[in-house]
């Protein structure tokens, strides 16, 4: 194609087909990214190539790939689009969401906050998320082991495996995994009743015989005990645990294995409540 310099105006579309097609290396897959047909595609990057006067792709029967030009094209097409956004973002109504949240949600709660892009979050771990979630207080809440609340929706969004945390020294430590008949043996250490009711029901249905210590008053001061070699144990969150660094702390799972399931608690009316729940899938949205 004759260089013959710039004929016409660039068009945002033909700069977004443009990088797709250049970041996929397949006309077929820049279209399904965005949703379009392949001809459009196709059409798109023709008109550009025609405005700017020079090939950006070499197409064989089996690959695409940029020209030079292509290459030094696709950093300032990026620029352009990337200013765009800043520019609608400047303008854009910032949307605010009050979100209540449990402790030790870990890479849960990060996979939803980034998945909320142009969103101010208010993080809020206070007590009662419920009653302030049904008061409008609260946007929406993440609780665990509570599957209803009067007047409102509890959508359950993952299951949490339960992990004991035992002092690393411990002839128990030794195992891959350690049975809630021999933890029996060491009192386990778990915040108050009136502050985890779900945890606390959980672990005296699944080990009866267990004696449970409501001290203290955080999982942090339970931890720093347990690194001690205080012979006892508590419960952990799995997203949490993943999170704690203490090389004088074993953190197993147990058999057999527990998990409480995280809801999301909303109003019926919530405007918030799709657009969460696609935030909190495994899957990219």
């Amino acid at each position: 194609m004759p260089a013959r310099g710039l004929n016409g105006r660039v068009e945002l579309r033909e700069l977004r087909c443009f990088v797709a097609v250049a970041e996929e290396l397949h006309f077929g897959r820049a279209a399904a990214r965005l949703h379009v047909a392949q001809p459009a595609v196709s059409q798109q990057v023709r008109r550009l190539e025609r405005e700017l006067g020079v090939p950006l792709f070499d197409r064989t029967s089996r690959r695409v790939r940029p020209t030079p030009e292509g290459v030094r094209f696709l950093a300032e097409a990026r620029a352009v689009l990337a200013a765009v956004e800043r520019a609608r973002a400047s303008v854009a109504p910032v949307r605010r969401l009050r979100l209540g949240t449990s402790a030790g949600l870990g890479r849960h709660l990060d996979r939803v906050l980034d998945r909320l892009p142009g969103v101010r979050v208010d993080l809020d771990g206070g007590p009662r998320r419920l009653d302030r979630v049904a008061a409008g207080a609260l946007d929406a809440a993440f609780v665990r082991g509570v599957a209803d609340h009067p007047g409102l929706d509890l959508h359950p969004v993952w299951e949490e495996p339960l992990l004991a945390a035992l002092p690393a020294g411990h002839r128990l430590a030794e195992a891959g995994a350690v049975r809630l008949a021999d933890l029996a043996a060491l009192p386990l250490r778990l915040a108050d009743r009136r502050r985890n009711r779900p945890l606390a029901d959980l672990m005296e249905t699944a080990s009866p015989g267990q004696r449970v210590v409501a001290e203290p008053a955080s999982l942090d001061d339970a931890l720093a005990l347990i690194g001690a070699g205080e012979p006892l144990w508590t419960v952990v969150y799995a997203a949490h645990a993943e999170r704690l660094h203490r090389p004088r702390v074993a953190v197993l799972p147990m058999e057999p294995p527990l998990a409480l399931t995280t809801y999301l608690a909303v109003r019926p009316d919530c405007s918030w409540t799709s657009e969460i729940l696609l935030a909190c899938g495994d899957k990219e949205p």
